[in-house]
C-alpha cells in the first residue's frame, strides 16, 4: 500500500504553459521525490501591450511518501 501527499505549486514561464509547468516540476524536484503527478489546476497570463507576458499555472503535484 502507498501513502501519497498533495501539494499546491504555482509556476510561471515567459515562454509558454507547457514550459511554466515543466518549471514546477524542476523546482519541486529538487526538494520531494517519488513525484506521481501533475494536476494543472487553473491557468492565467499576464498581458502586455497587448503580447502574453507571462504563462501562470496553478498545479496539484502529487508524490508518494511511502512505497
Amino acid at each position: 500500500m502507498s501513502v501519497l501527499k498533495v501539494i499546491e505549486v504555482l509556476g510561471n514561464s515567459t515562454v509558454s504553459f507547457d514550459d511554466a509547468v515543466k518549471n514546477v516540476v524542476t523546482e519541486v524536484s529538487k526538494t520531494v521525490k517519488n513525484i506521481k503527478s501533475v494536476y494543472v489546476k487553473d491557468m492565467q497570463a499576464t498581458v502586455n501591450n497587448n503580447q502574453v507576458a507571462e504563462y501562470r499555472v496553478t498545479t496539484k503535484v502529487t508524490f508518494a511518501i511511502t512505497a
